[in-house]
């Protein structure tokens, strides 16, 4: 270095890429910086597109201010941070030996060399482009960069839009369609999986947030192949066809996932991972000890399995900037690895998740013990109470916490973080059961959801209390089984909802004991009640009295009726 000031070249602007930059120059003050971006925005909050869509954020510029109010362009990084930034800039080639990088200006076509020192990968993901005709017709958007979502925005109100139609159920899909909803426009999903947020939900526990979406008016259809966008005479597309059926539409989102840019890494000669993004290590260098990555064009280490995996989010995004502006500034910081954690709305749901699913673990050789506990966000008796559902997911033969997920319209954040945190400590059951977590009615009940659920677990692994889903309950219900369902509510919630079903019996808690002789003690019982609670200690007093084979309705009758056109 003639000057004798280090030069770092970060490749990409959005997240990581502008983290990274911000971090060295704090650690350097005397290092040249360079971003190069391919888009004409830096540093924008990638994850508001949704709300901006709808309406929530008001300008497309409050997704780059600062939390002072200063939009993040190249002004602001050459008069603040000393960064110099070249946007609407492609990095072509890398040429690691000499270690500079061909770019190309997109507007005048220019090409030049630019020397690194250290060099940043921040390149990210691209929109997964599924195998349906008609993608490249007019209005059908992927929701990836801030120009699509201006785009929708503009249509929307405008009013030219009534009806759209997603091709996908993941996370995208439902924020987006909430925006959607704000401006009264008839949505439908479309998800290829059995179960919409397949990544991330089981498919009982997505069945509610499914639920919770179509009683808003959302239609939703799953394990259905899109085969077909059509259009009309001026290019737009109208028309959406599956296997099944033809959807009139006025705009389509795809929202199939994305996957990491790996071709300039690839063709540069470096390492791909085992999951298709770039490999690299705890200290996010990649094979070449002077090219660092991260962000959504990297694979991350799960801290659950300790595999591989590849999580594309915004908040590990950013985490890995802070990491590689310390490396390359001359630190020596390590990324151990994610859990996976992940939180949204849509419709009034919150939806939240950590750690594996129960397939998922199945999948990789776990024996899961799980359970379902539906619940208040506070104190039942503290007016503004919401619902909220909590399943567990652990190892039965050591204990050992495997994941998480809270949805409902009540708090799943606090419930989640909790949860993170656990799995990140490597934490059993019994480590989260005897969490101290914070109490005041306002904010949860004396005995939280996360330790009333862990407690379950723990009954369940330790033979206390054995337990019949909601899911098993329906099937064995569909065939001619001979048991008896006992519910065990008051006779005033049976006037509210039942089963119909001439195996169940109702018998009130209140009644149990002294009415027990009622009860046959040859057959199978599983007991129910609104939550839960009721019917595990029916089944305690039951197995006390005697009865052998007793099991109790776990998530109780709400779950069940949660599960809507849930069928398994």
């Amino acid at each position: 270095m003639s000057n004798g000031r280090k030069k770092l070249l970060i490749i990409g602007g959005v997240a990581c890429g502008p983290k990274a930059a911000a971090r060295a120059r704090r650690l350097d003050p005397s290092a040249e910086i360079t971003i190069i971006e391919r888009g004409p925005l830096l540093s924008y909050a990638g994850c508001g597109l949704p709300y901006y869509i709808g309406g929530s954020i008001p300008e497309l510029d409050g997704l780059r201010k600062t939390q002072y109010g200063v939009i993040r362009d190249e002004e602001f990084f050459n008069s603040v941070k000393d960064i110099t930034t070249r946007t609407r800039t492609l990095a072509e080639t890398i040429d690691r030996k000499q270690k500079t990088v061909r770019v190309r200006n997109l507007e005048t076509n220019v090409t030049e060399d630019i020397s690194y020192d250290k060099l940043v990968l921040a390149v990210g993901a691209s929109p997964v482009r599924p195998p349906v005709e008609g993608l490249n017709l007019d209005r059908v958007f992927s929701v990836h960069v801030p120009e699509d979502a201006r785009k929708m925005r503009e249509l929307i109100e405008s009013g030219e839009v009534d009806k759209a139609v997603f091709i996908g159920g993941g996370r995208i899909a439902l924020e987006v369609a909430e925006s959607l909803f704000a401006h009264a426009v008839d949505t439908t999903i479309i998800e290829i999986e059995g179960s919409i947020l397949p990544e991330v939900l089981d498919p009982e526990i997505a069945a509610t947030v499914a639920g919770a979406l179509r009683a808003e008016g959302v239609a939703i259809f799953i394990s259905e192949k899109v085969l077909r966008i059509e259009g009309n005479e001026d290019g737009r597309a109208c028309k959406v066809v599956t296997e099944t059926r033809e959807i009139p539409t006025d705009i389509v989102v795809v929202a199939t996932g994305v996957r990491p840019n790996v071709q300039l890494a690839r063709e540069t000669g470096l390492a791909i991972g085992e999951t298709g993004a770039i490999a690299v290590n705890e200290r996010l260098q990649t094979s070449d000890p002077d090219i660092y990555a991260g962000g959504d064009c990297v694979e991350c280490t799960s801290l659950v399995t300790a595999k591989k995996m590849y999580a594309p989010l915004g908040s590990t995004a950013n985490r890995h900037g802070r990491v590689i502006g310390d490396n390359v500034a001359g630190g020596d910081a390590t990324f151990p690895g994610i859990v996976g954690t992940c939180v949204m709305k849509t419709m009034g749901v919150n939806v939240s998740s950590t750690g594996i699913t129960e397939r998922q673990a199945r999948d990789l050789g776990y024996s899961p013990l799980t359970c379902i506990v539906p619940s208040m966000d506070r104190a039942h008796y503290y007016p503004g109470g919401k619902p909220i559902l909590i399943k567990l997911v652990a190892d039965a033969k050591d204990g050992r916490l495997l994941g998480g997920q809270v949805v409902g319209p009540g708090d799943v954040t606090k419930r989640i973080d909790v949860l993170a945190t656990a799995l990140t400590s490597r934490a059993n059951i019994d480590d989260v059961a005897n969490l101290d977590l914070g109490y005041a009615p306002p904010y949860s009940s004396a005995l939280d959801t996360v330790a009333h659920a862990a407690n379950l677990l723990k009954n369940k692994r330790d033979g206390i209390v054995r337990s019949v889903t909601p899911m098993e309950l329906r099937k064995r219900m569909g065939r001619d089984e001979d048991f008896v369902v006992l519910d065990v509510r008051e006779a005033s919630e049976l006037e509210k909802s039942k089963l119909d079903d001439k195996r169940v019996c109702a018998m009130p808690l209140s009644r149990l004991r002294s009415s027990a002789e009622e009860i046959p003690k040859d057959k199978e019982l599983i007991c129910l009640c609104q939550l839960g609670s009721r019917s595990y200690e029916a089944c305690r007093t039951l197995e006390g009295m005697g009865f052998d084979d007793v099991k109790f309705l776990e998530g109780g009758l709400r779950f069940w009726l949660e599960l809507g056109e849930w069928n398994g």
